[in-house]
């Protein structure tokens, strides 16, 4: 009997996984193409650094003990019925996470389903020009990304301005995080409201804000609203943490200002898109969050 009984508690909690992944799907089978926003490949010195300790606190996803492979990564995507997924180097003050060329690899051995987008560290402002062009015209990187917390600087920081002044060269989206950070860093650099400076210094930059936000989500919408340049993206939060302001807003007036993202792989792309059918959005309205107004941001 005890033999028994675990074997079935083995296989309900499959069928379980299973039914959650077939749940998913049908929820996103309306839209032709589903796009998440902000992912990684990750590779062990990026996810094994201390500061994520915090993080693993909530999550058993970033307990790597070996670097994941670029099929294990397709297959998240395949179980959620994604179909690209941009991915990002990670670059911090003298610390390369995930370079740029590792991730161009990782892109070229995915078959069109991974989506490059670089990095560079502002420290070292004399490399950033030449780094974001050769991430654009060499990799075919769709965007850049830096993390103000990273650098513990706001996005206002002179250190910043080469980076959009590339990006506007290039015309390429500038990406970034908004909201308090997960790892024990200081959140006040996450602030939304940083951004309407940048967006009236650069009025060409599109601005992607990772993250929705929180807890500024409101101060995130009113910069987005704003500026015609400026989105949010979803990532680092499962559906039934949005918070009702965004919700409201996806439907209503910022129905192409929000993009679907899942911060892969602290967040299974299947788990970032249960419970799709409780936000309530038109088809129209879906298919622009799952992946039109990604499309159309990153000229996909």
């Amino acid at each position: 009997m005890q033999r028994t009984f675990r074997f079935y508690r083995v296989n309900s909690n499959i069928l379980l996984q299973r039914n959650l992944s077939d749940k998913t799907k049908s929820q996103t089978k309306q839209s032709s193409v589903v796009v998440d926003a902000w992912g990684q490949h990750v590779t062990l010195r990026h996810v094994q650094d201390p500061m994520f300790d915090s993080l693993r606190r909530w999550t058993k996803a970033l307990n790597y003990h070996e670097a994941p492979s670029v099929p294990s990564t397709i297959a998240a995507l395949d179980e959620a019925g994604v179909d690209r997924m941009l991915i990002s180097a990670w670059y911090a003050p003298n610390n390369i996470m995930i370079s740029n060329e590792e991730v161009f690899n990782f892109v070229s051995q995915s078959n069109g389903r991974l989506v490059g987008v670089g990095s560079v560290d502002i420290s070292r402002p004399q490399l950033v020009m030449r780094e974001i062009r050769r991430c654009i015209e060499k990799y075919g990187f769709k965007a850049i990304r830096v993390l103000p917390w990273l650098f513990q600087v706001p996005p206002t920081d002179r250190r910043f301005y080469p980076v959009y002044t590339a990006c506007c060269e290039l015309n390429v989206p500038f990406c970034t995080q908004i909201g308090h950070t997960g790892p024990l860093m200081p959140s006040e650099v996450g602030r939304p409201i940083y951004l309407d400076q940048v967006a009236l210094d650069f009025p060409d930059l599109t601005i992607v804000g990772g993250h929705i936000g929180y807890p500024w989500t409101e101060e995130a919408i009113a910069v987005a609203t704003k500026h015609p340049n400026v989105y949010i993206d979803t990532s680092a939060y499962t559906i039934r943490r949005y918070p009702r302001v965004l919700i409201e807003y996806m439907r209503d007036t910022g129905r192409k200002k929000v993009l679907f993202g899942s911060n892969y792989p602290m967040i299974n792309p299947v788990k970032a898109l249960e419970d799709l059918d409780t936000l309530g959005l038109d088809e129209s309205t879906r298919a622009l969050f799952l992946s039109q107004n990604a499309v159309r941001v990153f000229r996909l």
